[in-house]
């Protein structure tokens, strides 16, 4: 085989890409992993919900994952962003910046999603560390605090269904007129949760840590932690690009082990998935690993 030719190429190299490439290296498949360097993750100070990790610091829990899996002899790693992928005569043959190429018989997506931050001064600051989008993976941490939800209509009702089991000091932060209902309204008053429908000037924060909102009419509200679902998009176009469908939350649409509609293409983590978690990448790697490890298989015998 080519020098450059392998059974699977792996773009991105965070859980769920390490994890795919764990399972195709233990059953001896030729692997190459593309990895820039920036998962999702790498603005939370620790890792919580991870079973044998919790509260771990992510980019340790990945400089492990990553000493373990390229102790496999047939895997192998480059630093760097690819830049193509396309499908020819069943060859996936693709190109990095800077113009190394390479051949694949499978690939496997496992490149997240961006966030894309609402432009309020402070917000980029605090994001992964007091400002946060998933109570299962930090909200222990904040149990019993005054609480701010950055959100309007459903999505503010769904995370105070969820948070109230953690903290009662619940405030909604509609930035602009408020969207619920009369009955969402009522539901609201009922578990005395404030509602601030204005618009924000700023959040104070110190090193990451938030101590207040500032709102343009002047008046602030203190907190401590603010939960928010930023808007995100596909980190990596080039599986649209193979003709790979996406969902309705704009993921990649995958089947029960990972497959897209796009033969010789799986995908796994963020970018397939709304669990945003380190325990939920890595088993989804696991599976696409072994999904695609079969599929060449069966090509095989």
């Amino acid at each position: 085989m080519a020098r450059n030719v392998f059974d699977v190429v792996v773009v991105g190299g965070s859980y769920a890409g390490l994890s795919a490439a764990l399972a195709l290296g233990r059953a001896l498949r030729k692997v190459l992993i593309v990895d820039a360097g920036k998962p999702c993750n790498r603005f939370a100070p620790h890792s919580q919900n991870f079973l044998t990790h919790d509260g771990s610091v992510p980019a340790e829990i990945a400089a492990l994952g990553r000493t373990q899996v390229l102790a496999y002899p047939t895997v192998h790693l480059i630093e760097g962003v690819v830049e193509t992928v396309e499908k020819v005569d069943g060859v996936f043959k693709g190109k990095l910046e800077g113009g190394t190429s390479f051949g694949a018989k499978k690939v496997i997506f496992a490149t997240g999603i961006k966030d894309e931050m609402p432009k309020i001064p402070g917000f980029k600051e605090a994001w992964g560390k007091s400002i946060i989008h998933c109570p299962y993976c930090h909200g222990y941490e904040f149990n019993g605090q005054e609480t701010g939800i950055l959100a309007n209509g459903e999505n503010a009702m769904h995370y105070a269904q969820i948070l109230y089991n953690w903290t009662p000091w619940l405030s909604v932060l509609t930035n602009g007129e408020f969207s619920f209902t009369s009955e969402q309204k009522d539901r609201l008053v009922k578990r005395k949760v404030e509602v601030l429908d204005k618009k924000i000037q700023s959040i104070s924060q110190e090193e990451g840590v938030v101590t207040r909102v500032e709102f343009i009419d002047g008046s602030s509200k203190n907190l401590n932690v603010i939960y928010s679902k930023p808007v995100y998009k596909q980190h990596c176009s080039i599986p649209m690009q193979l003709g790979c469908e996406l969902t309705e939350m704009g993921l990649l649409k995958v089947d029960a082990i990972q497959k897209t509609n796009v033969s010789g293409v799986y995908a796994c983590g963020d970018n397939s998935s709304p669990m945003r978690a380190v325990s939920q990448a890595v088993s989804s790697g696991t599976v696409a690993g072994a999904a695609c490890n079969n599929d060449l298989t069966f090509e095989e015998y």
